[in-house]
Formats: structure tokens, sequence, C-alpha cells
């Protein structure tokens, strides 16, 4: 069996993505096989109006996902079958479907703007206007929770963040929600399912339950039990859950029964910030200098950002990031925006595109500081006038049909996204709400 024929069978050992669709654009693509502009050239083109809440920058996750699920974007004889308002032409067309254009776009990791081409797909129109709701919901997702888990490891200031979330999502969205907040910066995950899929470090030790578990014969609280088989099982550097009950005296039992090297102890309830302070008081009285505290309880960056120069070693955070703090959404868009080269665009009212497929780049100042984002005509870069270094956003994912050799792993993806991070002006960090960090200027586009 040659090279091509074991792509073939590890395709066909995977689940088609055909189907994560929406009817319109099977309507579409009937019609257009009907009136004969289906084979049109087109480039379709992602991009967000604006930054969800006001914030200051957003972050391009979920690439990497998105390029394997248009490789298995094919038509099974289940899905034609289903899709049975459709032409038997085209019906035929989606039984030997296969994408084989060309897509360009951001960095997984890269930092955007409001109308920053993230994404530019260039193909025919039947091979292209399929792949807007796959494209979509997979950017869309997986942007939302790196952009708010981005901000989030920005408020904790160095401090290490796992990603708990598993419970509050999907079963499926866990998964990938843990992907992209370790894209962002977190530095582990609860969920098992993408510790195995994607290498994410995994973390946890033990709930409430297994606190109240552990009773005398009597009925009565044995909470130095539960510390104590904890311990056993898992080693003094565990970190024990000492809210339960009162959270003064589950300190004193955890380093009665761990010892003062025991590796940390976890809040989960009450004011954070003073509950930390005291637990950070009795600690070093009891000896324990080295253990570490650890808190969770419903946090996002703000409730991050509050607990700067408290004595908080980590945090565990869950619903806000796989919700994407307030932005469940990253409010990007899939727009038509060339036709056999001739630029096209809405003009509806608040939903103004520019027409033409883009690229990007990035200007800085000799400090590395980012200063301005340059959108212009894709292949045609224009001239570098200014005295600002400058850096190309746009790079190729696909190549007719076939995933880039060089296409990064999400480790890298991570890397870059630390580096890209520091390149931001200090207050465009801010959680507060104002205009984007650095503002995206247009050149070699018609005026009018």
């Amino acid at each position: 069996m040659n090279s091509q024929q074991d792509d073939l069978a590890s395709y066909h050992a995977q689940p088609s993505t055909a189907f994560l669709t929406d009817m319109y654009e099977l309507t579409m693509l009937d019609a257009s096989i009907k009136d004969g502009t289906h084979s049109r050239s087109c480039a379709f083109e992602v991009f967000g109006r604006r930054l969800p809440n006001e914030r200051r920058y957003g972050v391009v996750a979920g690439t990497g996902r998105m390029i394997e699920a248009i490789k298995k974007f094919r038509f099974t004889e289940e899905q034609i079958a289903k899709a049975d308002f459709l032409s038997e032409q085209t019906a035929n067309y989606l039984r030997d479907y296969k994408f084989t254009g060309q897509v360009d776009g951001y960095r997984e990791g890269e930092l955007y703007f409001p109308h920053s081409p993230i994404l530019t797909v260039r193909g025919t129109f039947a091979e292209c206007v399929v792949l807007e709701t796959v494209i979509l919901s997979i950017l869309n997702s997986d942007s939302a929770v790196a952009s708010a888990a981005s901000r989030m490891v920005t408020a904790a200031d160095g401090r290490p963040i796992m990603e708990m979330g598993s419970r509050r999502t999907n079963e499926q969205a866990a998964v990938t929600s843990a992907r992209a907040a370790y894209i962002a910066g977190f530095n582990s995950t609860s969920n098992m399912e993408a510790s195995l899929r994607y290498g994410i470090p995994a973390a946890g030790t033990a709930a409430h339950a297994w606190t109240l578990l552990h009773t005398d014969p009597d009925g009565t609280p044995n909470e130095k039990a539960a510390f104590r088989s904890q311990v056993e099982s898992l080693g003094v550097s565990t970190t024990l859950l000492v809210d339960t009950y009162d959270i003064t005296q589950g300190v004193a039992n955890a380093i009665e029964v761990a010892g003062t090297e025991l590796g940390g102890v976890r809040l989960d309830s009450g004011d954070l910030g003073v509950m930390s302070r005291r637990v950070r008081a009795q600690l070093d009285e009891l000896g324990a200098y080295n253990t570490k505290i650890i808190v969770s309880s419903d946090l996002d960056e703000f409730a991050i950002a509050g607990l700067r120069g408290d004595p908080v070693d980590g945090f565990g955070v869950g619903t806000s990031v796989v919700t994407g703090s307030g932005a469940p959404t990253a409010g990007l868009v899939y727009k038509l925006v060339e036709v056999d080269g001739t630029p096209v665009a809405k003009r509806s009212s608040g939903k103004l595109t520019k027409g033409g497929a883009k690229a990007a780049m990035r200007t800085y100042r000799g400090s590395g500081v980012a200063v301005e984002e340059v959108v212009f005509p894709f292949g045609k870069e224009p001239e570098n006038t200014t005295s600002l270094t400058t850096r190309g956003l746009t790079v190729p994912l696909m190549r007719d049909g076939q995933i880039v050799s060089d296409l990064a792993d999400i480790h890298e993806s991570r890397d870059y996204h630390a580096a890209q991070i520091r390149t931001l002006p200090w207050e465009g960090l801010a959680l507060s709400k104002d205009e984007p960090a650095i503002h995206t200027r247009f050149e070699g586009f018609p005026t009018a």
C-alpha cells in the first residue's frame, strides 16, 4: 500500500465532518450547480467586526482543528440520502467532494483585532461555500475560550492556572476548551481526554466528596482520615482541600497529618483574598513555609486580578474559561470577498465589509512593542515606507487541499502566543473596556 492509499485508509477511519453544516450552504450549492456559478473562482474571509465586550485584543485558536476538519469534509452516502432536497447532479458532486483550494491565515496563538483577515479560503464557490459553518463553529468557540484564557493568564501575573471547566460545558467542548486554554497559557487541565488527545499536563486531587466520605462509625466527620488517606495515596506533595468544614481547623489538620512539607492547600469558597492571607499566616506559624495556597470558586480574570498582592500561588478556573468569560463566541464571520478576481462586499448598515482577498502585517517599534496592523490586498504586499519593523501575519495553511507540512502543534502555538502577548502596549493588557490595543489600517484598497 503506497502513502496515498495509507492516507486514504487513515481518512476513512475518521468521522466525516461534512454534516457539521447548515442547510442553506447545501441549498446555495444546489442552486449554483443548476445555474453554472458553482465553478467561479472565489475568496472567502473570516474576520470580526468588533471585539466582544470591548476587549483590547483577541486570540486565534482552533486553527489546527479547523484544518483537520476541512481534510475530513467528505460526504457519506447516509448524509447524501438525508439531503434529499438536492438534485441528483448535486448529490453526485457531493459524492466526489474534496476541498482542493488554498487556505491562508493567522497562526494559532496569534493576536487579532477588528477586521483582521484571520483566514482566507480560496477555491471554487462550490467547494468554499459549504465550509462556512464548520470553520466558524471551530474558530468562534476556540478563539472565545483562548481570548478569555489569555486575559486570565495576564491577570495571574505568572502564577499557574489549571483549567477545570469540563462539568460546565458540552462534553466535547470541554476537550477543545482545554486545548484553547492551554494555547493561551493555562498550565494544565483536569480533563483526561484533553490530556490524552493533545498532550496537555493533567492535574487534580480530590473534591469535597472525598472529605465527606470519611466519617467515624457514629457519623462524626473525620477530616484527618480523609487527608491521611490522600497523602498515603498521592504523597506529601499533594494539595489538600481544607474548606469542607472549618478552614482554620482544616489547615491545622492538614499540617498535622502531612507535616510541614505538604505541597499545598486549596480554598474553594469564601472571600479568597481574606482567607488566603489568614491561611498563609497560619501555615507560616505552623512552619509550613513552602506549602502553597491554591484557590478556585467561580474565578474569572477580574477575580484573579483582584487577588494580586495576596498570598495565592495558583488558580483553578472552570465555568468562566470554558464559556469565554461572558463572550462564548468570538463573533467571527465568513464572507465572500472576491469573485473571479473582482472584489465584492456587503453594503448593509452596520455590516459593511471591504472587498477583496486580504493579508496583513504588523508594525513594531524598536523596543518590540506593536504599533498597528496593516491590511492589504492578498499577494500585493505594500512597500515598506515606514521606519518601523514589520512582520507578516498571514501564512499558508493549506495548498491544493493539503495541509502544509510545517503547521505548528499546540505546544509551539502556546510558545508563540506567549511571545506575542509581550509585544502589546502595556495599556493593551488592561482588563477595562476600551479601544483595541492597536488599530487596523487598510492600505492599497480603493477609497470609494
